[in-house]
């Protein structure tokens, strides 16, 4: 049903019409020092028994939220901890100091708060609507899950401007998942995939934009979906259901949840007042059409979806590219061989050839760079291609246009208009097979030289070419300029000046100094009291606005859960400044290294370096440009709200086009983390950066200083201090704390040895030191650091 708009009185008197509304709401009361455990009574039950609130199973232990009760299934409406890994046990709390935690089962371990109240409360509550809330002294409500959606709105909750929900990984795992509805500051409710704010990536939109209203999404209990402005008379219903169809005998339950697919439903639970069980069906659903590859992000980058004959989604590869990881075909698809301007094989002896491969019936995200001429045909489209080595994929769609790598949103359209062609690569000997006769004739010789150094020209001047254009925006229109940067390109939010020095208070409040510039924390009154971290960019002069839109370039195209998440940015004349998202928990070094602080337990510690492991593994090999970070150090690894590491700073880093490796011209990064090749006159490559990993893996496993370590009187290198260890078999000395797996502790000490080898060849990808961490992949004994290779060298020839 499409979304109408009717009076305000109108609704209200669907409202009022309801019988249910009228009634008061019952709710179960929990007093200070209430307990439930996930091995006894596992939930508080509300007084209507539809919902209840505590431990359900989840993997091999328990998670903790609110349920819909529907005979023997839970239907789990709202997730504490979403994101972080399912709890073995333990208890859930509402202690005398006024908080709401998980206390776990072991004494040693760390328990987590489930609320963050602004005070101590007095007492709690379930009530039959599905809100669990907490009060203070005067009944006033301190928290409530209602104010914290998580994928699902209940009747009566409400999602203001600047809400989202996000949806779960599946119907079992309810962690964050790939897509977001977003209840914009500018009237529209949009969804996306998560990680993307460009209009190009919604798949759906209320259309409520530009109208200046500040719109609310509100559930009611009849089952009414609509939008509304407190400040005027303005409604628009998105979907009114049907009330006659509702049994008198028989009592409705309604929920909206964006679901793992990517759909917008609208769920009924009518349960009946004779006999048990609950009939559930789907109301409503957006996008409305029954083609759920219209879901954008369905399939990752440079593949297409498609629906399976049993209604499923499947994803493909583009010719010349394949999955990114064999088990997770939704992750996207990477070239396998590459060519044009940077292709040069690691093998003297083989030079790439192109062909192009013609892919009908899909339909893309329009990433057009150049538009050649209108008049240009199919088959001039795919010559033009296949002659421009900058291009690698070419689409024709009653015109051509030469498109930018990784395409996004494909799907399969039967009799599609457009046709892809895409630049497929084989690799030949160079030079002929056989020697014949005439091949050593002078001419052939002479002739041979003149080509080869025409071909040499071409390619240089290709080559300049390919890297001027390469990040430029291109439009259709030939009498607009290409501009060399702007933010809307980028898909992040333009700042002034002065809203960052009225948001900052003047910049009063320092968070932290690094190597470009200091951080200061600021609080957006317009987008509801958001805390946020603008960081003012320092000693930038000649370079300054090449770095600034370098920096920007990189992080609003680099999405990740383990990244710190840029918000916006401020070019305005010397002032250059970007917004990112406030880390409430601070930097890895206060965790580690905070004087007179508890220390952190030995599960959190791990988790934090596999968060930091896979953050890396996106920087250096997920993403088509690779980023080299050059300053991995704890104070570069901050922590979110829920405990889980990001980290910041990447966007300071030289991009990597193509081939290039020796990028830095200067020595980058911090004392005590830096690799070996950074003095010598090696090129630098990712590999810097899983030196530093290795540095500080060991600082995490210790909670020590590397450069504070001392061996026999004289500084040492903390991993030749852990590799005595190895050998001597104390493992134990290494790592700080009482709750140590020691099984895991050897894997990661040597995981943090092999990182810190001297040969950049011998340390280990990211991507197998996830895989090691993950206990996936064996890990050997590592070899000795270098110096105390040479050393036993010096004993033995002595």
């Amino acid at each position: 049903m499409a979304p109408y708009i009717i009076p305000l009185a109108l609704i209200l008197f669907i409202i009022q019409a309801n019988p249910s509304m009228g009634a008061q709401i019952n709710e179960t009361t929990i007093p200070q020092g209430s307990r439930i455990d996930a091995a006894g009574t596992q939930s508080w039950v509300s007084p209507s028994g539809r919902f209840a609130f505590g431990f359900y199973p989840a993997g091999e232990g328990f998670s903790i939220g609110m349920w819909l009760v529907t005979g023997a299934t839970r239907t789990v409406v709202w997730s504490a901890f979403r994101d972080d890994p399912p709890v073995s046990g333990g208890s859930i709390l509402l202690t005398a100091g006024g908080s709401l935690q998980w206390i776990p089962a072991n004494q040693g371990s760390q328990g987590k708060v489930i609320s963050a109240a602004p005070s101590s409360a007095t007492s709690a509550a379930i009530l039959d609507t599905g809100n669990f809330m907490l009060y203070d002294a005067k009944k006033q409500v301190l928290w409530s899950t209602f104010g914290s959606p998580t994928d699902t709105l209940l009747p009566g909750q409400n999602l203001p401007p600047g809400n989202q929900l996000f949806s779960s990984i599946s119907n079992t795992n309810h962690a964050t998942g790939k897509y977001r509805l977003s209840n914009q500051e500018d009237g529209n409710l949009v969804m996306y995939p998560i990680g993307t704010v460009d209009p190009g990536s919604a798949y759906w939109a209320s259309e409520t934009f530009g109208q200046g209203y500040l719109l609310t999404l509100s559930l009611d209990p009849n089952g009414t979906l609509w939008l509304f402005d407190r400040n005027s008379s303005y409604t628009k219903v998105l979907f009114l259901t049907n009330q006659s169809s509702v049994s008198p005998d028989s009592e409705s339950y309604y929920r909206l949840t964006l679901d793992y697919d990517g759909l917008l439903r609208l769920y009924s639970h009518v349960f009946f007042k004779k006999g048990t069980g609950a009939l559930s069906k789907i109301e409503w659903f957006e996008p409305s059409s029954n083609d759920r590859c219209s879901v954008k992000g369905v399939c990752g980058p440079n593949s297409f979806c498609q629906i399976t004959a049993g209604g499923e989604t499947s994803c493909s590869c583009l010719p010349g590219f394949e999955f990114s990881s064999a088990n997770q075909t939704t992750q996207g698809c990477w070239r396998v061989r590459t060519g044009g301007c940077t292709g040069n094989s690691s093998n003297g002896d083989i030079r790439p050839i192109a062909t192009m491969v013609m892919v009908k019936n899909t339909i893309w995200s329009d990433l057009s760079y150049n538009i050649p001429p209108q008049t240009t045909t199919i088959e001039d489209c795919k010559a033009i291609c296949l002659s421009d080595c900058a291009c690698e994929i070419a689409m024709f769609d009653t015109y051509c246009s030469k498109q930018m790598l990784p395409m996004r949103y494909g799907k399969t359209v039967p009799n599609s208009n457009a046709t892809l062609f895409v630049k497929v690569y084989t690799y030949e000997p160079k030079g002929p097979l056989r020697r014949t006769r005439s091949a050593t004739s002078a001419a052939m010789l002479i002739s041979g030289s003149a080509l080869a150094i025409l071909s040499l020209l071409v390619l240089s001047m290709s080559v300049l070419l390919c890297k001027r254009h390469r990040f430029l925006r291109y439009t259709r229109a030939p009498q607009h300029q290409d501009t060399e940067f702007d933010e809307e390109s980028v898909g992040i939010r333009p700042y002034s000046f002065h809203d960052l020095e009225l948001s900052t208070d003047g910049f009063a409040e320092e968070l932290g100094r690094g190597a470009y510039g200091t951080v200061f924390r600021g609080v957006l009154t317009k987008s509801g009291n958001k805390v946020i971290a603008v960081k003012r960019l320092e000693r930038m002069a000649e370079d300054g606005e090449r770095e600034f839109q370098r920096e920007v370039r990189a992080i609003a195209r680099t999405h990740h859960r383990n990244l710190v998440r840029l918000l916006g940015c401020c070019n305005e004349g010397a002032h250059r400044l970007l917004v990112y998202e406030y880390m409430p928990n601070g930097s890895l070094s206060n965790l580690l290294f905070k004087p007179n602080a508890p220390l952190p337990s030995w599960s959190k510690r791990v988790a934090i370096a596999l968060d930091v492991a896979k953050g890396l593994q996106y920087l250096h090999e997920d993403i088509e440009v690779p980023i080299i970070h050059c300053d991995i150090k704890p104070e570069n690894i901050l922590i979110d709200g829920s405990g889980m590491a990001k980290i910041a700073d990447f966007g300071l880093a030289k991009l990597l086009i193509g081939n290039q490796t020796k990028t830095f011209t200067g020595v980058r990064g911090t004392r005590g983390y830096l690799a070996p090749e950074w003095s010598k006159n090696t090129a630098i490559t990712v590999k810097v950066d899983v030196y530093s990993f290795g540095v500080m893996l060991l600082e995490i496993i210790s909670c020590r200083k590397s450069m504070e370590l001392k061996m026999a009187g004289d500084e040492c290198n903390i991993s030749e201090w852990a590799y005595e260890y190895v050998v001597s078999g104390g493992l134990k000395e290494v790592a700080a704390g009482e709750d140590v797996d020691e099984v895991e502790l050897e894997r990661t000490v040597k995981i943090a040895i092999w990182c810190t080898q001297n040969e950049p060849v011998t340390r280990p990808a990211m991507k197998n030191v996830v895989l090691m961490m993950e206990g996936s992949v064996q890990v050997p004994r590592p070899p000795p650091p270098a110096s105390i290779s040479q050393s036993l060298l010096r004993t033995g020839s002595s």
